[in-house]
C-alpha cells in the first residue's frame, strides 16, 4: 500500500500574536474595536469620575483643590482620553444602533459610516482638546 497523497489545501488554525500584529483589518473593523475599547475605558474610570464628582460637590474647599489638581498637564490628558472615548463611543453606538436597524450594513455603507464616526469624533476631541488646553 503506497502513502496517502498530501493534500495541497492550505491548513488553516489559530493565528498566533505576530500574524496578529500584522493582519490588515478593514476601517470598520478597526472602528468597531475602538467602541469596543472606548467602552472598556469608560468603564474602567467610572468609579475614579464619580469619587471626583462627589469630592467636587462636597465643599467649595474640595472644588477649588480639584480644579488646581486637572490644571495639571497630565490630568489634562487624562480628561481628554476620557473624552476621545465618550465622543467616539457615543458616535460609533449611533452607527451600530442604525446597523441594528438594518440600515447601512453593506460592506460599502459599513466603510462610510465607519468613516463619519472618525470624521465626527475626532474632530470634536480636537475642539476638546483645544478649549482644555486653552487655546480658547
Amino acid at each position: 500500500m503506497s502513502e496517502p497523497e498530501k493534500n495541497n489545501r492550505r491548513q488553516f488554525g489559530p493565528m498566533t500574536f505576530a500574524q496578529a500584529l500584522s493582519y490588515r483589518l478593514p476601517l470598520a473593523a478597526k472602528v468597531s474595536i475602538l467602541h469596543r475599547g472606548s467602552g472598556a475605558l469608560m468603564f474602567l474610570l467610572l468609579p475614579f469620575v464619580l469619587y471626583l464628582l462627589d469630592q467636587s460637590l462636597t465643599s467649595e474647599i474640595s472644588f477649588d483643590y480639584l480644579k488646581g489638581f486637572a490644571s495639571h498637564w497630565f490630568i489634562k490628558l487624562l480628561i481628554l482620553a476620557l473624552s476621545w472615548a465618550y465622543l467616539h463611543h457615543f458616535c460609533a453606538g449611533i452607527r451600530h444602533l442604525l446597523m441594528d436597524f438594518h440600515v447601512g450594513v453593506n460592506k460599502e455603507a459599513g466603510r462610510k459610516s465607519a468613516a463619519t464616526v472618525l470624521a465626527v469624533s475626532l474632530p470634536l476631541t480636537l475642539l476638546v482638546a483645544l478649549k482644555l488646553f486653552g487655546v480658547f
